[in-house]
């Protein structure tokens, strides 16, 4: 018994008593204000951080996501709270060692969406609009992307989809056409191009085909695309 006593309470297996003196007299615990204030008094504040410092950092982590219009950092920029003054400045000097260019955004942008997703014309500019990117700015752009690659492009998005699409040729005529509508064709590009591919593919989609006026039916989709504006 007086074994087992032994080794309890202050014995082998005991730690050190919680004292920081000699004596084992115990300390006040120290509470989390007091050691903040310790802390504060042994440090100077940090001093406030120049805004102009605080917007070039913001827009380079931006660019490092993707590449950015001025729009779009200028955005970035108002919701961290800089202001238009000190924006304006930092913007105007990436524009001027061409940190920022949407020109060559613009003619990376069409490049990359129309040949990875063969987007056209019309939904290329809808998203350079959204960008920020100027009318003039992102019509220079487009004029790259004429009519005959347009139409080249389309051809080749109904004949990879068309591998993989089953179903009667007036649905599948309805489902290609629409594809293409959503990528911003024209009418009268997206019809020609399903027709065409529809009359290659088999004896029944061929026969189909032929009675497929795409004229008239381009006039009748814009026709109606007039009156949905109006």
């Amino acid at each position: 018994m007086a074994g087992r006593r032994a080794r309890t309470g202050r014995g082998w297996d005991a730690g050190p008593p919680r004292t920081g003196d000699a004596t084992g007299t115990p300390r006040p615990r120290r509470g989390r204000r007091d050691r903040a204030a310790e802390s504060d008094a042994g440090e100077a504040p940090a001093p406030p951080r120049d805004e102009a410092e605080l917007a070039r950092e913001i827009c380079l982590r931006q660019l490092a996501v993707r590449p950015r219009t001025r729009a779009e950092l200028a955005g970035a920029l108002a919701r961290r709270g800089i202001s238009e003054e000190v924006a304006e400045q930092v913007l105007d000097r990436y524009d001027e060692v061409g940190i920022v260019d949407d020109a060559a955004f613009a003619r990376a942008w069409v490049s990359s969406r129309h040949n990875g997703r063969g987007l056209a014309r019309r939904a290329l500019a809808n998203e350079l609009r959204q960008r920020g990117v100027d009318g003039e700015v992102a019509g220079a752009a487009l004029d790259g992307l004429d009519e005959e690659t347009e139409a080249e492009t389309a051809r080749a998005l109904v004949e990879r989809k068309l591998r993989s699409t089953r179903g009667e040729p007036d649905a599948v005529f309805r489902r290609l056409v629409g594809m293409l509508a959503r990528k911003g064709y024209p009418a009268g590009v997206a019809i020609r191009a399903v027709k065409d591919a529809l009359a290659a593919q088999s004896a029944e989609a061929a026969e189909f085909a032929e009675h497929i006026d795409a004229d008239a039916m381009a006039d009748a989709e814009n026709d109606l695309d007039s009156r949905r504006l109006d």
